[in-house]
């Protein structure tokens, strides 16, 4: 099990198992609607979350080998998790050996404090330890935070991508990639 100790004396990272699929369920449905909530009609954010963020889907992700999820916690209070993928390929970058970050969230409470970032931070050093050549992702457009973010750290744009969140509703993203 893989934890990681910060600056912060109760916070720690812990890899996500079966067993954690309802905490991970609560804490997806609670930071999507937070970040993407006013992204489409609410009729479309229920359906995305309905189809999206069930036990049975978390717990068919959680066994999937190339999905890693991990957990942020503060004390016994989980605030945050990630979903990696290790050696997931995009056309617009020569190396077959990139991770894509598929989720990234930390409950709105708990922004500004550099907690997204320290989490970001563990999953560029598990990276790094997988042996990938770099990491990329969708940013929603209008999403300015996680854009500003991201930037800092070093992502440049690769490409576009609409982001379905209903049969009716998709939303732009930006593609992003960080070499290491």
């Amino acid at each position: 099990m893989a934890i990681l100790q910060h600056s912060v004396p109760d916070l720690f990272i812990r890899k996500a198992t079966c067993i954690d699929s309802s905490i991970l369920m609560r804490l997806a449905k609670i930071t999507f609607t937070e970040s993407h909530g006013h992204s489409a009609p609410k009729v479309d954010i229920a359906e995305y979350i309905k189809n999206n963020y069930t036990i049975e889907q978390i717990e068919k992700e959680l066994e999937e080998a190339n999905n890693n999820y991990y957990l942020l916690f503060i004390g016994h209070k989980a605030i945050g998790f990630s979903k990696i993928c290790i050696n997931i390929p995009h056309n617009s970058v020569d190396s077959i050996n990139i991770a894509k970050l598929e989720r990234l969230y930390v409950l709105k409470d708990y922004h500004g404090l550099s907690y997204g970032y320290q989490l970001f931070n563990f999953n560029l050093e598990l990276c790094k330890k997988c042996r990938q050549d770099g990491i990329w992702l969708n940013v929603w457009v209008e999403n300015s935070k996680a854009l500003e973010f991201y930037k800092k750290i070093g992502f440049r744009k690769i490409g576009e991508y609409s982001f379905k969140i209903s049969s009716t509703h998709s939303n732009p993203n930006h593609q992003l990639y960080l070499n290491f």
